[in-house]
């Protein structure tokens, strides 16, 4: 029987948290901890999913209509997105799905789980379209957010599908620019307290793009895209105080994730520039969209405090995990320096390849 195995990686925002669902570009990067999804033909009619990390079990029918799926769930929404481009699934498999990301935890592991289902589906049942990074990764987006009206960016399903490090302008220009530079020493701390994604999400787009509307009252032409730190205090006059905090994270944290990609792109990076841009990001997250919690603030200060070139939260906030960027030679330490300051765990990990099939074979039952 045919048996697939697919893979995605999470991944680490370097810089852009809360950027993407205002247009505004990222920078991210796949990660060495990943969502394995094996599938095995069973000769039935169903898609028999176990997912033991999270001991759930269910059964979709291939069948079954997908014109009315309740919201949050992925995989039909996922299903339903493919179908449009000729993924009709005709036999049944024997799914597992498990992982070493951490749930809950700002690494990604939902999307994850979501591209490497877009994956599988289309090597089991196939598309009608080119299938490249950039469209497997399409596919998560749309399913996971587009389908759903759900409030996320373009960032994890592309950082996820694409792999490497990875520029991501997620406007209505959209495009991606892999990054080739090698970054060694970036290390997980997870905080041990979930995320909170939805309702924060929501609450800080809303506010940031009432922040926008304010000035694009008075400066018709104004583009969030065009913004200049320098220019910051003259907007501020057209925002009530109440939005200004957003609209000063906008408009920093642009230019940050500009001066890092300059960076990047030099032949030699200064990766201790690199790592004063992420706290200095990180700084913004915490003083201006107040998205940390006191452990999240006590590991940053740990990891900083142990040798990092620098370190911040990642994802949604409330919770979830830090990156931070280790010199050589200084990773145990920094390790060590997150745990003690109360993280529940810290590792080092590496730039991922990002998502891919990795075995496609025939087993013969004798």
């Amino acid at each position: 029987m045919k048996e697939i195995i697919s893979i995605a990686p999470g991944r680490t925002c370097l810089f852009g948290d809360h950027q993407d669902y205002l247009g505004l570009p990222i920078i991210a990067c796949a990660i060495s901890l990943n969502i394995k999804l094996t599938a095995t033909e069973n000769g039935g009619r169903t898609l028999n999913i176990n997912t033991p990390d999270i001991n759930e079990k269910r059964i979709i029918h291939i069948d079954d209509d997908t014109t009315t799926i309740s919201k949050g769930d992925h995989l039909l929404y996922a299903l339903r997105v493919l179908k449009r481009h000729g993924c009709i699934p005709n036999k049944g498999y024997d799914i597992e799905i498990i992982g070493t990301l951490p749930i809950n935890a700002g690494t990604s592991s939902s999307s994850a789980v979501v591209v490497s289902w877009v994956y599988f589906l289309i090597e089991a049942y196939g598309v009608t379209a080119d299938v490249t990074p950039e469209f497997i990764s399409q596919m998560a987006y749309e399913g996971e957010v587009l389908e759903q009206g759900a409030p996320g960016g373009k960032m994890d399903q592309y950082s996820i599908g694409l792999g490497n490090i990875v520029y991501v302008e997620t406007g209505d220009n959209f495009s991606y620019e892999i990054i080739n530079s090698p970054l060694e020493g970036l290390i997980i701390g997870e905080s041990g307290i979930p995320k909170e994604t939805v309702g924060l999400l929501s609450k800080l787009r809303e506010k940031a793009w009432e922040a926008i509307f304010c000035v694009k009252k008075e400066i018709k032409d104004f583009d969030i895209k065009k913004a200049k730190r320098e220019d910051l205090k003259k907007y501020l006059n057209y925002i009530p105080d109440t939005l200004q905090p957003y609209f000063h994270a906008a408009v920093i944290n642009h230019d940050i994730t500009r001066k890092a990609l300059v960076e990047f792109k030099k032949e030699y990076p200064d990766f201790k520039k690199l790592g004063a841009l992420m706290t200095e990001h990180h700084n913004i997250l915490k003083n201006a969209l107040k998205i940390t919690v006191p452990t999240i603030d006590a590991m940053i200060e740990g990891a900083l405090g142990a040798g990092a070139l620098g370190a911040k939260i990642v994802g949604s906030g409330g919770g979830g995990s830090i990156v931070a960027l280790a010199p050589q030679g200084k990773e145990q330490q920094i390790i060590e320096g997150i745990k003690n300051a109360g993280g529940k765990d810290a590792y080092q990990v590496s730039v991922d390849p990002g998502a891919r099939i990795i075995n496609t074979t025939k087993k013969v039952n004798v």
